[in-house]
């Protein structure tokens, strides 16, 4: 029996929910209020905290297929994608779950009816592993589903006990394995060995207990199942073939990769892996992005940057030298957008932002190529034949060469690299990138918000009233539960019912403030740490207050109403920008307060004037229209469907609030909003700018705050005016000019000091010239020089050394208590002279320290008196 990918995916989904299982479509690949992961790595993870009795949902069997990515931390497969038969980066965890439902005995046997019934493996193929002390599990495998014991295993805890991490959810697990036949050369082979005889294709995890950061495994609240089997596995088995290569789930993404590098598959092994590693890393790089993961330097960003990089330069090993891979994207979106129609709907996005990335990279591995042949060659010089560990590791991390490719290079040239000083640069590097990733919160405040929340959950009642009467259910002082509180001291507060709205989506939380019979709190911030769980902050004012007390509960009017105008003002803004710019005009984020609006958006460039201009007056038209509001509650499908925007990476449930403004605007959206756009009042842009690659960022109020804005800047301007005694109306000539003259005094100014300097004429420094002895036609000129700044030192060398022709120059001044060093070297010299190398050596001379191009370098120091030992220094080295 042959099945396609999608049918194994959609006869697992469709055998669950038939089961009573909720199908929960797959959440996104950046975890969701998780301090320990970088991104999702297994089907349950977006289940922990129900797992962990934290949350409840409204039921207790769900069945996902969910996109994952195993390249950082404890499960990271990236060095081995292309090399070994099944290990990917990006790949899709079917499974099924119960949160406190049923347990070992259902789990059993509804995996071994589908697998054998609903899919069609065959029965003598499958053995099982189980955990050595579970001895339920094995009897339920033996005596239950009645498989021999010679397909039966009892492996250990590194087999299997199954955690997430080092802290979270575990227990025992029985693992489901392809048995491909005996190997005569292993005869006692198992489960646990790497002799790819064996093929995990199902994990059932009997989640028991929750493991502490000490290591303490306490039982869960309820007896839990979480299951997941790899699509790619199962398709590699189903379809026939050994490797999860040869499956339908990368031969089409295979083939495109060697369409476009113009390599058969099959041609080389090597060359296999690199057609692997490109179609691997393509569908990594389609769904990261997909999932708004941009690349950076940092973070999420950075891992995404380093897999396409890596996919990069599997491509030119194939004899690509421009980009591809965004090509490769385009097949990856053809064949997964079925599944996932948000690939499709972001295409351009996605295969654009590839695109602009490896063309970026192929200009880096270029500039990397020129150090390392530079460094061959300096070492060759020297007779040195082994490249230093610090240089491997500096191609390796900023050039993105892989130390493999090095290595082959270094063989061509008969020599090797320094392999332990490149373990230690590394080693260095990770010890920093561990320092600096802080995960998505703080793992100890999490910890007591997640055990509130499975206690307390948070109804917002915000949309209804700014008021509203409720009883105080939880109060924390420095992150611990607390009865009381008194005047002066903060707190944070925790009620089953509330009209504040907690931080989410962009919003700020709503300020405002509590009172009780006996005390008052002023709250200035709500936060909602954990879903459901509405945690209101602030300081006592008044009195004292207490836990089980009844309180009113107060929303500041004025400022729920102003960021009630911001907040609909972005959704305008949204609509603008995707009118104007086109629909890859995406939000990226946002933060709306009473004061002002922030808007980051995708975009490739600057928004010129006229943008602004058509956006700003696009956004006042649909206020000006005063389109009426409204809010409908309806599927995640359905709402997509029917032509609502979801925000690029928000995460959203599978009942979805829908925000619509007449024709202008409709959105997923769980704000709070104005009745109808003309309770906006104005709109007003106050500053476009980018905040990363491909990342651009509107500033903007509305209502009396953009009135006030329009007012300073009238005021301004016409103070301006006044002091410039010109009309209003003439200012920006009048401006101009005086900005053309200062332009000219400063010229002049300039040429002045050169002049006095010696540029112009007999007896400067140009005449004291001398040929530099080794190098025929080459002169050097050296010499102090007064009255002058550093840009002006660069001007004077810029133009010694064009008068020149071949040469170097070094030019050095006191500038108050410092000394400036400048040196140029001619383009034809760079080989044999650098300009940092001997800017490195001189200003040691008076205490500094400095660097630059092979052409140009400038340096400072503390020792002016040294300046004239500084250019002996220089002379001597350039063999004057």
């Amino acid at each position: 029996m042959s099945l396609p990918s999608r049918e194994i995916r959609e006869t697992f989904l469709r055998f669950f929910e038939e089961r009573g299982h909720r199908r929960v479509s797959s959440a996104s690949l950046v975890p969701e209020s998780d301090p320990t992961l970088m991104f999702v790595n297994a089907g349950m993870v977006p289940f922990k905290r129900t797992f962990l009795g934290e949350e409840t949902r409204d039921y207790v069997r769900a069945t996902t297929s969910q996109k994952c990515m195993r390249v950082s931390g404890k499960h990271n497969d990236l060095e081995n994608v292309g090399r070994t038969p099944r290990h990917h980066t990006f790949f899709e965890m079917m499974g099924n779950f119960s949160f406190g439902d049923y347990f070992k005995e259902e789990a059993i046997e509804s995996a071994w009816t589908l697998l054998t019934e609903g899919v069609g493996f065959s029965p003598e193929n499958l053995v099982v592993s189980v955990f050595e002390d579970d001895d339920e599990a094995y009897d339920l495998w033996k005596n239950k589903i009645g498989i021999p014991e010679s397909r039966l295993y009892r492996l250990d805890e590194k087999e299997n006990f199954w955690s997430m991490g080092e802290t979270g959810p575990c227990g025992p697990c029985s693992e489901i394995h392809f048995d491909w036949g005996a190997l005569p050369d292993h005869p006692n082979d198992d489960p646990s060995s790497e002799t790819g005889r064996f093929m995990e294709i199902w994990n059932l995890v009997f989640m028991q207990f929750n493991r502490d950061a000490s290591g303490e495994m306490t039982p869960l609240p309820k007896p839990s199942i979480d299951t997941g089997g790899g699509l790619e596995r199962w398709a590699a088995v189903l379809q026939g073939v050994r490797s999860t290569w040869e499956s339908d789930s990368f031969t089409p993404l295979i083939a495109r990769s060697g369409e476009l590098t113009n390599v058969n598959p099959g041609s080389s092994e090597e060359q296999d892996v690199s057609l692997r590693v490109v179609a691997d890393h393509a569908r990594a790089l389609t769904f990261l992005i997909g999932d708004g993961v941009l690349p950076s330097n940092g973070g999420r960003g950075y891992v995404l940057r380093r897999i396409l990089r890596r996919g990069s330069r599997h491509g030119k090993l194939l004899g690509r030298d421009t980009p591809f891979i965004h090509s490769v994207a385009d097949a990856v979106i053809d064949e997964m957008s079925e599944a996932y129609p948000e690939l499709g709907e972001r295409r351009a996005f996605i295969t654009d932002r590839i695109r602009r990335e490896e063309e970026r990279f192929l200009e880096t591995l270029t500039k990397g190529m020129d150090l390392l042949d530079g460094e061959i060659g300096e070492l060759k010089a020297k007779g040195v034949e082994t490249l230093p560990g610090e240089t491997v590791f500096r191609l390796y991390d900023t050039f993105g060469f892989p130390i493999d490719l090095t290595a082959d290079i270094l063989i061509g040239h008969g020599m090797s690299l320094d392999q332990a000083g490149f373990d230690t640069a590394m080693s260095k590097q990770k010890a920093r990138a561990r320092a600096a990733w802080k995960g998505s919160g703080d793992t100890a405040i999490q910890e007591v918000y997640g055990r509130i929340a499975s206690d307390v959950e948070t109804s917002f009642r915000g949309y209804e009233a700014l008021e509203f009467d409720a009883s105080l259910a939880v109060m924390l002082k420095d992150g611990e539960p607390a009865s009381s509180a008194a005047k002066g001291e903060e707190v944070e507060l925790i009620f089953e019912e509330s009209p504040f709205y907690a931080e989410s989506g962009g919003q700020v939380g709503d300020r405002g403030r509590i009172t009780t019979e006996s005390g008052e709190v002023e709250i200035h911030d709500v936060q909602k740490p954990v879903a459901g769980l509405f945690v209101h902050r602030g300081v006592v004012v008044s009195g004292e207050v207490s836990v089980d007390q009844d309180a009113r509960l107060e929303v500041d009017v004025a400022s729920r109403e102003a960021t009630v105008r911001n907040h609909t003002g972005t959704h305008l803004l949204h609509a603008a920008l995707r009118e104007t710019l086109g629909e890859q005009a995406m939000q990226k984020g946002s933060l709306v307060g009473p004061e002002r609006l922030r808007f980051d958006f995708t975009h490739d460039s600057p928004l010129t004037p006229e943008e602004l201009d058509q956006i700003e007056d696009r956004v006042n038209v649909m206020i000006e229209s005063n389109q009426a509001g409204s809010t409908r509650e309806m599927d995640y499908s359905a709402a997509i469907q029917a032509g609502a925007i979801a925000i690029f990476d928000e995460k959203y449930s599978d009942l979805v609030r829908v925000v619509s403004f007449g024709d202008c605007s409709t959105e997923l959206c769980g704000g709070t909003h104005a009745r109808s756009t003309g309770d906006i009042g104005l709109f007003k842009i106050v500053s476009e700018t980018g905040i990363a690659a491909g990342v651009r960022r509107i500033e903007a109020l509305t209502g009396i705050g953009a009135r006030r804005q329009i007012r300073q800047q009238e005021r301004l301007a016409a103070a301006a005016a006044d002091r410039l005694k010109v009309p209003l109306s003439e200012l920006p000539g009048r401006v101009a000019k005086l900005l053309d003259e200062r332009k000219e005094a400063q010229r002049q100014i300039d040429d002045l000091r050169a002049r006095k300097t010696g540029r112009g004429g007999g007896g400067d420094l140009f005449s004291s010239a001398r040929e530099l002895s080794g190098i025929a036609g080459a002169k050097s000129i050296a010499g102090k020089v007064e009255d002058v700044d550093a840009k002006a030192m660069r001007t004077m060398v810029d133009d010694f050394r064009n008068r020149l022709g071949t040469g170097v120059v070094c030019l050095a001044a006191a500038d108050g208590k410092k000394a400036l060093l400048a040196i140029g070297v001619t383009k034809d010299l760079t080989d044999r002279l650098k300009a940092g190398d001997l800017i490195r050596e001189v200003a040691a001379v008076v205490g500094g320290s400095g660097g630059g191009r092979p052409d140009f370098a400038q340096a400072g120091g503390k020792d002016p008196s040294k300046l004239e030992e500084a250019i002996a220094r220089f002379n001597e080295l350039v063999g004057d």
